[in-house]
């Protein structure tokens, strides 16, 4: 998966990290084993927690926006064992906390990466556990087995995490052959015989041009004609609904009543498979005003300009209306390109594109 598909799941991860951090001061604040007491904090401690928190809460708001958000998973898997070590060193010898921010560091790793990852990080938790022990002079080796527990606990997590990785890939593979299977069944008992149908029907009129019976011939070609007009909005339909889009069923049965004008002004520099993009984008956009605007004029503007593409397909047909979303084909396509697409809610049918010309 892309970084920006666990967008949602960093963000519950970052939600998850400021409750570690209330419940800890909270827990060490009641502890009556701390060397602050029962209800006490001492203040390195205090100063500790509250830098965690400010980091949680920061990088949680950071997230929320969208800053940098691929920066920010190299630093924050840093600072959770920065955090961790630091509590380990103030806390440690009593009823430390230590240990769930350090199991905290391994599971936000592990819920999104690779078992290499998680035990590389689970490693890295090891290690400074140890050299807390090694320092603190109030700490001896009887507490060397927690960090074999830790150990233990990360190898775990990046096991399991790997294993529901591959258990929803499997699933997913399973998904999409059932519906390829449900997709491939109704082309076959729907369309392909309607195409077989249509095949047949125009054999019929090779037939009666054959007899010289032009008449009858034209006549089953208009009744054909209309056929395939049916099954052309059927299929859009049908498309629609693979893609969870819902149609406008006043729109679909609109027919190619017009044939507008064009004004197109395009200047494009870039690589063959984003002008590929483009012309299917402004084909499409061609389709829908001659289908649905019954206009007589269309104008396409598509420049480059500093490393972006802008494009502006507008019409003076019977425009969109407020609840009008943009067309979905048009749509997909530029968020696939990383673009922005803007409807124009003025009367007028006006589509506004930037995109990055990459």
């Amino acid at each position: 998966m892309k970084p920006n598909e666990f967008h949602a799941l960093d963000v519950d991860v970052a939600r998850a990290r400021i409750v570690l951090s209330l419940l800890a001061m909270l827990t060490l604040y009641v502890d009556p084993t701390t060397t602050g007491g029962l209800f006490h904090l001492t203040t390195v401690a205090l100063v500790t927690l509250l830098c965690h928190l400010t980091y949680s809460v920061s990088f949680y708001f950071a997230l929320r926006i969208g800053f940098a958000i691929r920066n920010l998973q190299a630093v924050s898997i840093a600072l959770d064992l920065l955090f961790a070590t630091m509590v380990a060193f103030l806390t440690e010898g009593q009823t430390s906390p230590a240990y769930i921010f350090f199991v905290f560091a391994i599971l936000a790793v592990g819920v999104r990466a690779s078992l290499k990852a998680t035990i590389a990080i689970t490693l890295s938790s090891v290690l400074l556990y140890l050299l807390v022990i090694a320092f603190a002079d109030r700490l001896n080796s009887q507490y060397v087995m927690r960090a074999v527990y830790l150990a233990i606990a990360g190898y775990l997590i990046g096991f399991f995490g790997q294993q529901r990785a591959l258990f929803e890939l499997r699933i997913r593979e399973l998904e999409t052959r059932a519906e390829r299977h449900s997709i491939a069944r109704s082309l076959h008992d729907g369309y392909v015989q309607a195409l077989a149908g249509v095949n047949l029907r125009l054999e019929t009129c090779r037939e009666l041009l054959a007899r010289e019976r032009p008449e009858q011939a034209l006549r089953e070609l208009t009744e054909l004609q209309r056929g395939v007009a049916r099954e052309y909005d059927e299929v859009r339909v049908y498309i629609r609904s693979l893609a969870g889009v819902e149609g406008d069923v006043s729109r679909e049965t609109l027919k190619d009543s017009s044939d507008p004008r064009l004004d197109l002004n395009a200047n494009f520099t870039g690589r063959v498979s984003t002008g590929e993009h483009l012309l299917q984008i402004v084909l499409e956009g061609l389709r829908n005003v001659r289908r649905h605007a019954m206009a007589s004029l269309v104008s396409i503007e598509l420049q480059t300009v500093q490393g972006a593409i802008h494009i502006i397909i507008e019409d003076d047909g019977i425009g969109f209306t407020d609840s009008d979303d943009p067309p979905w084909v048009i749509a997909s396509r530029v968020a696939e390109l990383g673009g922005e697409i803007v409807l124009a809610q003025n009367g007028a049918a006006r589509l506004e594109i930037t995109m990055p010309n990459s």
